[in-house]
This record gives C-alpha cells, structure tokens and sequence, in this order.
C-alpha cells in the first residue's frame, strides 16, 4: 500500500483527484507514491486534516441541505467537531523530532 492510498482510506467519502491528495502528501513530507509504513501515520493524519481544513474553509458547504424526506444539516459543527479531534490525536502522537512527550498550559 502507498502512502497515497492510505490517506484515500482515511479521507473516504471526499472526492478529491490523486493529484490533489499528493499535493497534500507532500505538504505533510510524504511522497505519495511511497510504500506506507506505520511511521508514516502522523503525516497520514496531517495531510487529512489539511483536506478536512479546507472542506471547512468552503462556505457552500456549511448551509443546511433539505430534500423530501432528508435533511442534512449542522454540518460546519461535525466538521469542526471531526478537525477538533484528528488536530488532538496529532498532538498526542509523539513526532520524530520531539525527545519526549510534553505540554505547555497557558494562563490567560
């Protein structure tokens, strides 16, 4: 499995081209072609944040759809819900440069 499959299997239901999701691999320094290793899920999981930011970041999508007898509705509030937590497993993933596992609690 490549890299650029792994990431379709974590963002399935998106329809984007595999053009589009290499350059997210790339932003996230994975090449997509590449055979995917465990090692890779951290960028796995930042390339698909990135994909779900700029879903987010699309006005036309976050209005309320109704038709017939189906409503598709509050969808800004479960895509910020789904970044809230994929951005939450990234940070508690450990990153190749980080020697230990730390966090900074600011007082405001």
């Amino acid at each position: 499995m490549t890299n650029l499959q792994r990431l379709q299997l974590e963002t399935k239901g998106i329809t984007l081209s595999q053009q589009e999701l290499s350059v997210y691999l790339m932003e996230a320094d994975l090449t997509p072609h590449s055979e995917y290793h465990a090692d890779d899920k951290r960028g796995i999981y930042i390339a698909a944040l990135s994909i779900l930011e700029s879903i987010a970041n699309q006005p036309a999508t976050m209005k309320d759809y109704k038709s017939d007898d189906l409503t598709v509705s509050e969808f800004a509030d479960n895509i910020q819900a789904r970044i809230d937590q994929l951005d939450r497993k990234i940070r508690q993933m450990k990153s190749d440069n980080e020697d230990s596992s730390f966090f900074m609690l600011f007082n405001g």
